[in-house]
């Protein structure tokens, strides 16, 4: 048989989602033992065997993963709960300036993602370890900016959102110590995208993980007291979790370094390569607008909602919080499908990249439309859980429901920008946002809820309309192919 002859033969046997020629099937591990395997890492190579298998054993570390960063924002606004709408308030409006610094950290992790498995895929690891340290000092530079800006700015900030005069003043705190720890935010989303990217996702699940229990056991100590620790009100939820995220984000980096991991760094990559740190920029420069052009669309949603009082926007805030919770470990499967298409491209098996992204959204439509029919049916039970003021609960119990309902669509949205970005086409996905977003939700939100009187229930049917958009022109641009052919 020819080299030729047998390469097509390998291929056949992938597109069927069989062990290739060269492999005996009985080498190929159990679905208990992948399970075990993907929670465990390893340095199985993802660019050949089993798509499917190879899905699985990288999506159950990525969606633990998630489902670990959704817990951060679920666990925060049930002690903070109790301080009051206010307190709640401030959360939320806090979270939307957040946004941006995480819009800043997912855009910086796109490209360092796609540089990192495109190296990883072409087996050159030399390249696949410079490429991370340069996108680390790229993340550090950026966050100690956010920080020295944002922090002095805080109360402005807030006003700036439309807070209440008593919401700044008693707030102002909490979002002066989440803007001035950014950088736990953004090293934190680095350095597990650098994992991410090269195929060991069970290190970063394990750091979110870690970083979790320190949030969940220490929130209540600092916002209430309890034992020998301060009674720091709203501020100790943010004090908590910057200590979390930031003792996660220090253990990832001990992982990264240390001899005889996923990477070996050496000394002599620790300087400034310029042309590396151009591609970073500019895939992530790209890659960073696709989010804040996502991101300032839930800003100008807040704006919107708080115009209808304290109490619709706690409900929007509790509301959204619980669909995060669901379409969090729904990323971990996205970022699963980034991973292969990535990888797939560096070793020029672009069908088998493409194979991959339909299978992974096939995979996310089983989950979320589960989790969404749930939603729809037990949402007051669901909102219940959060806070029993009858003001407050119909406006969450509205935003679940609606919003839920277009689960099935967002599962294949998801995954099909993420798989742009894999792939390193970060232009693609930015103008569809822009449209989708921008042109499409914000003037549809602000229609229905103010033109036509709908009030808050009309934001909420703008976001399920505009994610079902997102969704079917993003499948129609990826077949296409032309994210096929993008080199980084």
């Amino acid at each position: 048989m020819s080299d030729s002859e047998a390469q097509s033969s390998i291929e056949l046997n992938d597109a069927n989602a069989v062990v290739p020629n060269d492999r005996d099937p009985s080498d190929e591990p159990s679905l208990w033992a992948a399970v075990r395997e993907s929670l465990r890492g390893s340095h199985r190579d993802y660019t050949s065997g089993p798509i499917g298998r190879a899905i699985i054993m990288l999506a159950i570390p990525m969606v633990l993963e998630m489902c670990m960063e959704s817990i951060f924002a679920v666990v925060d606004i049930k002690w903070v709960s109790y301080l009051g709408p206010d307190a709640m308030a401030t959360v939320g409006l806090t979270e939307s300036l957040m946004t941006l610094v995480y819009t800043l950290a997912i855009g910086l992790s796109i490209g360092a993602t796609a540089m990192v498995a495109r190296r990883t895929g072409e087996k050159n690891p030399e390249g696949a370890a410079r490429a991370a340290v340069q996108a680390l000092s790229l993340a550090l530079i950026v966050s100690l900016v956010i920080a020295l800006v944002g922090a002095p700015l805080a109360p402005r900030l807030l006003a700036l959102m439309g807070a209440a005069p008593q919401v700044v003043e008693h707030g102002a705190g909490f979002t002066r110590v989440m803007l001035a720890g950014n950088a736990t935010v953004v090293m934190l989303f680095m350095i597990n995208a650098i994992f991410r990217g090269a195929g060991d996702a069970a290190i970063a699940m394990r750091v979110l993980w870690l970083a979790n229990a320190i949030n969940i056991l220490l929130g209540p100590c600092l916002i209430f007291g309890l034992g020998p620790f301060p009674k720091m009100g709203i501020v100790g939820a943010a004090v908590a979790t910057n200590i979390g995220r930031g003792t996660g984000a220090l253990y990832a980096f001990s992982r990264f370094i240390r001899k005889g991991g996923r990477f070996d760094i050496r000394r002599s990559h620790f300087h400034l390569e310029l042309a590396i740190m151009k591609r970073l920029v500019r895939i992530s420069g790209t890659g960073t607008f696709q989010v804040f052009i996502g991101m300032a669309s839930w800003i100008g949603l807040v704006r919107i909602i708080s115009s209808f009082g304290t109490d619709a926007l706690a409900g929007y805030i509790i509301g959204i919080r619980v669909v995060l919770f669901a379409l969090l470990p729904s990323f971990g499967m996205s970022n699963a499908a980034a991973t292969m298409v990535g990888q797939a491209l560096g070793a020029k098996k672009p069908e088998r990249a493409e194979r991959a992204v339909w299978k992974a959204g096939f995979y996310n439509v089983i989950f979320l439309g589960s989790v969404g029919l749930i939603f729809v049916l037990f949402a007051w039970q669901i909102i219940g859980l959060f806070t029993h003021n009858p003001n407050v609960v119909p406006y969450g119990v509205d935003c679940l429901r609606i919003v839920a309902s277009g689960f099935l669509f967002y599962a294949y949205g998801m995954v099909l920008t993420q798989s742009f970005n894999g792939a390193g086409d970060t232009w693609t996905p930015t103008i569809i946002n822009l449209f989708v977003f921008w042109l499409w939700e914000l003037p549809l939100a602000y229609v229905l809820a103010v033109l036509l009187g709908i009030g808050p229930r009309g934001v909420f049917l703008a976001i399920t309309i505009a994610f079902s958009t997102l969704a079917i022109v993003s499948a129609l641009v990826f077949r296409r192919g032309r994210w096929k052919t993008k080199l980084i």
